[in-house]
């Protein structure tokens, strides 16, 4: 009698041990769409679960210590496959990277994607990434001169596997990924291993509440605010981290702040996950080190992880190479606005107008673009209203691994602190390399927007009419430098240069967010310099003179201690000698500069 009372609980586990059965019982299809496949996978773990607990029950197994069961769980004996709805949509398409020379290329490039209706990713004055149908080659090929025909590489063979794998790591049942978030207050360090937030992209969903409940840990230093509200009505959600302190007698004057924004174009994941990282970092790190302390207590951070959360969530959920706003344009079937053209400075009506469908369409008139719109109405109410001044602001894309400053619009003028803007940019960039090897190249705007170049013809150089694949106009960061006076604006570029373009592994998340604060704590103390915004006070008048030397060692030492953790006294010895010339390297650069 006791063996048929198991009868019932063997049928079930071998019902479910038969992949048939759980699927009829677990009937969503892995091949729809992303959200189907998260539910099929929790299915799935629910009858995973079901089957060992009844296998533990019968045999009776204990878990106590170690056991197979901790160890991740198996996700498939092959390799993951995109489902059905990616291959419908990206399943034909590459991303083609031509290398152009002249002003007559460009033009030839800028013409064929008008007429097919191709989607640019990347462009500056060497190489142009195009997204194309393989069954439109042929035909762009044929738009094409001659000198272009066999001037291209292929970049991504299989885009849909691509996109997929950017969505997998979210879906895979490992024992980590069922753990709760918890931004307990911790060192940078042990974020790798701890912070599962970072591991993934996330949705909007998850980092709505992961910004309050990061507000509600640290209410001392961190408040949620809203930019204003999007085309759709969601709110653009920031983070204000900054503490000002009551113990001076002088009035303070107007608190000076630095404005980090993300995701303006919505398929640039990295850009979004790179301004939570860096804010998570300075978050954590407020109280336990002298520098970072001062940093907090100095500014106001402003972090916005999106402009763009319609474009977001439209990524996740539909296209994920959605690039635009999802604001309606005068075709209905055309929607979207790029942020990137839309604010009021330069704003070019004759190339922004002409094509709603163009990824660069930036309206009818500028800031039509609600976001773009509700951006810089409150950075102005900021600044005239709200005791503020903005000292920098940095809009983080990809990619290319660029550091650009203004102008955007043309390269004809050069900006008044064009200097001051070049020697700050040389500074971030050593400070990424530093962090990670990686390399920054340094470039005003316009230069990555294809202007022509001269060509040599016959021993004699002829110069061509200049050539722009669209227009600069309309840019942010023109608009803080020059509309709201803001001394130092960038974009910056964030990885890769091509390998992966917009789906970056999520692995390098973490990479690129330690790059990113990097170069944010040196601007902050490029600020608070003699060569920024600082003023000095008049009781630190005296014995100046070798004050800013012993802060730029006490900062140059701080960061290189960082880096150099856990390596030998001998390798530190060389990072420091290195160091110690940093001052002449970006002395050299700029001289460098002035040369060109």
């Amino acid at each position: 009698m006791r063996h048929l009372n198991w009868f019932p609980l063997a049928l079930v586990l071998f019902c479910l041990s038969l992949p048939s059965v759980t699927a009829a019982v677990f009937p969503y299809n892995i091949q729809s769409t992303p959200t189907f496949q998260q539910q099929s996978a929790r299915s799935t773990s629910i009858a995973t679960r079901l089957r060992d607990g009844l296998i533990r029950l019968v045999w009776s197994i204990h878990t106590n210590g170690p056991s197979p069961a901790a160890e991740p769980l198996p996700v498939s004996s092959g390799p993951a496959t995109p489902p059905s709805t990616l291959f419908a949509r990206y399943g034909g398409d590459l991303v083609l990277r031509f290398n152009v020379r002249t002003s007559e290329e460009v033009a030839a490039l800028t013409q064929a994607v008008d007429v097919l209706f191709l989607d640019v990713w990347e462009f500056n004055s060497h190489f142009l990434d195009i997204r194309v149908s393989k069954d439109v080659v042929p035909s762009l090929l044929g738009l094409l001169p001659p000198s272009l025909q066999h001037a291209h590489t292929p970049l991504m063979h299989d885009l849909a596997q691509s996109i997929f794998e950017t969505y997998n790591d979210e879906y895979l049942p490992t024992r980590e990924s069922h753990r709760p978030f918890s931004p307990v207050l911790q060192s940078s360090q042990d974020t790798d291993s701890t912070n599962i937030f970072f591991r993934n992209y996330q949705p909007l969903s998850v980092i709505v509440p992961w910004m309050r409940l990061l507000a509600s840990l640290f209410p001392t230093h961190v408040r949620l605010i809203n930019i204003g509200l999007s085309y759709e009505g969601r709110d653009i959600p920031a983070l204000r981290v900054g503490v000002h302190p009551t113990n001076s007698e002088k009035p303070s004057g107007k608190r000076p702040m630095i404005v980090l924004s993300g995701g303006s174009h919505a398929r640039e994941w990295i850009s979004t996950s790179t301004v939570n990282y860096v804010a998570y970092t300075f978050i954590t790190s407020y109280g336990k080190t002298e520098e970072m302390t001062k940093i907090i207590e100095k500014f106001d951070w402003v972090f916005i992880p999106t402009l763009n959360p319609d474009g977001y969530v439209y990524t996740w959920e539909n296209d994920r190479l959605w690039r635009k706003n999802r604001q309606q344009t005068s075709l209905r079937f055309c929607r979207g606005l790029d942020l990137d053209h839309a604010y009021g400075f330069e704003w070019d009506s004759n190339d922004m107008a002409d094509n709603p469908c163009s990824e660069s369409f930036a309206g009818e008139a500028p800031f039509e673009a609600v976001e773009a719109r509700r951006f810089a109405t409150w950075a102005k109410n900021q600044t005239e209203n709200e005791n503020s001044t903005i000292a920098a602001f940095v809009d983080f894309h990809s990619y290319s691994q660029q550091i650009l400053y203004p102008y955007s619009y043309t390269c004809t003028a050069a900006p008044p602190t064009l200097e001051n803007l070049e020697e700050l940019a040389i500074g971030m960039a050593k400070a990424i390399r530093l962090t990670n090897s990686e390399q920054y190249s340094i470039a005003s705007a316009c230069e990555g927007s294809i202007e022509a170049t001269d060509e040599k013809r016959g021993g004699t150089i002829t110069h061509s009419k200049p050539q722009r694949f669209e227009s600069g106009g309309g840019s942010p960061i023109d608009y803080f430098y020059h509309s709201l006076g803001v001394k130092y604006s960038y974009q910056i570029k964030l990885r890769d240069t091509g390998s992966y373009g917009f789906l970056l592994p999520s692995k390098n998340i973490i990479p690129t967010g330690k790059e990113a604060f990097s170069a944010m704590e040196y601007m902050a103390h490029f600020l608070m310099g003699n060569k920024g915004i600082e003023e000095e006070e008049e009781e630190e008048q005296e014995g100046m003179e070798g004050q800013s030397v012993y802060e730029g060692e006490q900062v140059r030492h701080g960061v290189l201690n960082e880096i150099a953790e856990g390596m030998g006294g001998e390798e530190v010895k060389v990072e420091v000698e290195v160091e110690e010339h940093a001052d002449d390297e970006v002395e050299l650069e700029l001289k460098r500069r002035r040369r060109r």
